[in-house]
């Protein structure tokens, strides 16, 4: 049933706090007819159906969510035409949501080893919280670590709040971390928090790396964008995609420029010459781009001194400049992400990339790069590889006495090589609190069960943000439906318990949110506006949060100087000995945490259309050179001997020098849905840093296929048909206004 955003409005505020009523007609008939009470079961009491408003951060992005509850069971859930993020759409992950609040292997209840690498054995909460009490209480300064997914609102504020008062670390876990991103923007903007792309308002997008419409940051957000972006006054907007490998964002792109892996930036350093050398540049910005001066600033980047190297022709590096610069096509945007930040220059492509938008004059402007406000930012951020390294070498040395972990898959999704098991052997006691029993909560010797994002408490400011501030509020939309407890309860309640109540000063999140909410309130402005606060308060959560559209960055920043030199890339393994870059990808469905999910396994890949297991992409002419046939598996093998099996797919959009394995699967525990399905390609990638940051350069390994003699079936939604290659050449279609013509890679 699709809602509009007038619908909403008229309906919300009709029943109890945090509910929309929808009522008569807005129910389709079907409903009422199977739904009715002459076919009822008679266990259920008749009723009719809620919407309750909330909020879910789902990888990187946020949506805003109703979820429809009828007799008390959460049954669908659509997105919020209310919240300025996604604006009435949401996500297959958003979906994904039910499952989770249902799913038959979710941990009912605590459990605790008998022993040291015991079994586990069924505890009382009452059990459960006294331990851990004991061992937060007994715990060192400097001895507990507590790893999260980098988290934001008023979660973050808890946690952060909780080690200070205990005296122990945070770090934030995300293998595919944005810390290039982040620091290029920082040194580029001098903002801390990322900027929104305003890509329904841009001409022409050129998109270095970021599948904005497949996995990268928020691609519900992007997509009601790119929507708006095909439609702009009448004029389609024009999109290329600088990449290595083809994407959902790819495949729709006009026009897909194949560079060599980690030549990202020195495209963009290329396309500068051009534009400043031409003299097409907007607002003065050259002399503050080239740290003063002209072009010759510049000179080692000259097309004709870097084409070889990046793949890409003299005559197409200025026609991509020439055009991105041309006043046809403005406002223009230049951004980058995914597999561009994740080799070891990866800030110094990103830096190289976002600049461009200054010499455009599309930086603080619209159709370009909108700065966020940082009025309400609260986070945790991911930390780098290379703290992560850090931190491993301090369990191994029995530094780190206690791990506290929430949703951290350390053991899945580290690289085999720096053998996190290993690390985490030396830490005396391990508390998880994740729901579902992955690798890293198996190794755990106390485990407390917590609530899924439907049935807790909290807030989030979304990042990236529309380009003003914006919070929205997340409430329980179910009655707990396992014996389990929300994480920011668990560590109020323990807080309380060890006296540190002037840290923490709530007894519950649901008091934090609403802390929060009372700041919102006594602002006066925004979104909502109501005499008292408890107005104020059912308000917001019938709409979700709330926005403040007025509270905008509104002075452009001042163009920086960039770098007057691009790292090369390195990679794991010699050109000879090991022939193909390994770019891993996130898929659609299972992602990065969603393995255990049946509805996330079954959403097929949109270019493959595989789903359920791992693959190994493959160009035709590759397989036809190491005599490998669809469905063959194949060993992949990288520089420190570490392998995967997985069976191939060939596909003619892979370029010839390039494999690539999807990310999410390969594990040992996490379900009966997930455990033993696939490979987890994180065992062969070599840690591998950003020069800058310390990032996961999880893009920077080169690997060799050998063929076996077994065979496995694909789960394929194309048939016995498989992807087919035209003249037994790389094509690329080249949409050009007026004209459309081939091309080969570079």
């Amino acid at each position: 049933m699709a809602l509009t955003r007038r619908q909403f409005l008229k309906w919300a505020g009709a029943t109890g706090v945090g509910a929309v009523v929808f009522n008569g007609c807005t129910v389709p008939d079907q409903e009422v007819r199977v739904q009715s009470s002459l076919s009822m079961p008679e266990d259920l009491v008749t009723g009719r159906d809620n919407y309750y408003a909330t909020t879910a951060q789902l990888s990187s992005g946020s949506e805003g969510l109703l979820v429809r509850v009828m007799e008390g069971r959460a049954k669908k859930v659509e997105g919020n035409p209310d919240f300025p993020l996604n604006t009435g759409k949401h996500g297959a992950r958003a979906e994904g949501l039910l499952q989770a609040l249902y799913h038959p292997d979710r941990l009912r209840e605590p459990l605790a080893k008998v022993g040291k690498g015991g079994p586990f054995r069924r505890i009382s909460w009452a059990q459960a919280l006294a331990r851990l009490q004991e061992i937060v209480g007994g715990a060192e300064p400097g001895s507990m670590l507590i790893a999260t997914p980098p988290i934001r609102g008023a979660l973050a504020g808890v946690v952060t709040r909780f080690a200070d008062a205990t005296g122990s670390r945070t770090a934030g876990f995300d293998p595919l971390g944005q810390q290039a991103l982040y620091r290029a923007v920082s040194d580029l903007f001098n903002q801390q928090v990322l900027p929104e792309f305003d890509i329904g308002n841009s001409h022409y997008i050129v998109s270095f790396g970021a599948d904005f419409l497949g996995t990268w940051l928020a691609p519900t957000h992007f997509m009601r964008g790119y929507d708006k972006f095909r439609h702009v006054n009448d004029q389609r907007g024009y999109l290329v995609q600088v990449d290595s490998r083809m994407s959902a964002t790819t495949a729709v792109a006009d026009e897909w420029v194949y560079v060599n892996p980690g030549t990202e930036g020195l495209l963009a350093m290329a396309m500068a010459h051009v534009i400043i050398s031409e003299r097409l540049d907007r607002n003065g910005s050259p002399d503050a781009y080239t740290g003063g001066g002209d072009a010759s600033r510049i000179d080692n980047f000259r097309p004709g001194r870097v084409a070889d190297a990046i793949g890409v022709s003299v005559a197409r590096i200025e026609r991509l400049a020439r055009t991105f610069a041309s006043s046809e096509y403005q406002p223009a945007m230049a951004m980058g992400g995914g597999s561009t930040g994740a080799h070891t220059n990866g800030t110094d492509n990103l830096r190289a990339i976002f600049s461009l938008n200054y010499l455009v004059g599309s930086a603080g402007a619209p159709g370009g790069i909108i700065l966020n406000p940082a009025t309400r930012n609260r986070r945790i951020e991911a930390a780098s590889l290379r703290d992560w390294v850090s931190e491993l070498e301090q369990m191994r040395s029995g530094e780190t006495k206690v791990l506290l972990v929430r949703d951290a898959n350390l053991l899945h999704q580290l690289p085999g090589e720096l053998d996190a098991a290993g690390a985490l052997s030396g830490v005396e006691t391990i508390v998880s609190f994740s729901s579902f029993l992955d690798e890293t909560t198996n190794a755990a010797d106390l485990v407390l069960p917590c609530h899924t994002p439907l049935e807790e408490w909290g807030s989030d400011t979304p990042e990236p943000g529309p380009g003003y501030t914006t919070v929205g509020f997340q409430q329980p939309v179910v009655r707990r439906f396992r014996n389990t407890l929300a994480f920011g309860d668990i560590l109020l309640q323990v807080g309380r318990e060890l006296e540190h109540t002037e840290q923490l000063p709530w007894a519950t999140m649901r008091d934090a949110v609403r802390a929060e909410a009372g700041e919102l309130h006594a602002a006066g402005k925004g979104s909502v506006s109501a005499p008292t606060f408890e107005e104020f308060w059912k308000a917001s959560l019938e709409r979700g949060g709330w926005w403040d559209q007025a509270d905008v960055v509104s002075a452009r920043p001042r163009a920086r100087s960039v770098s007057r030199s691009v790292r090369d890339p390195s990679f794991a393994g010699d050109a000879h000995s090991y022939p193909f870059h390994l770019i891993p990808f996130e898929s659609h469905g299972v992602g990065m945490n969603d393995a255990h999910l049946p509805w996330m396994q079954s959403v097929p890949d949109p270019l493959t259309t595989v789903a359920w297991q791992t693959w190994v992409e493959v160009n035709p002419q590759t397989a036809k050179h190491l005599n490998i046939a669809q469905q063959d598996i194949v060993l992949v093998e990288a520089s420190n001997g570490r392998t995967i099996r997985a069976p191939v797919y060939i596909n003619p959009s892979t370029p010839p020098s390039v494999v690539a394995v999807p990310f999410g699967q390969g594990h040992a525990q996490y379900t009966s849905v997930a455990a033993g399905r696939g490979a987890n390609v994180f065992d062969i990638l070599v840690p591998n840093e950003d020069a800058d940051t310390g990032a996961f350069a999880w893009a920077s390994t080169r690997v060799r296929l050998h063929k076996t003699n077994r065979r496995q079936k694909l789960a394929s939604l194309e048939g016995i048909y498989p992807a087919e290659q035209l003249d037994d050449q790389p094509i690329i279609l080249i949409h050009t206004p007026g004209k459309t013509s081939s091309n080969g890679h570079g």
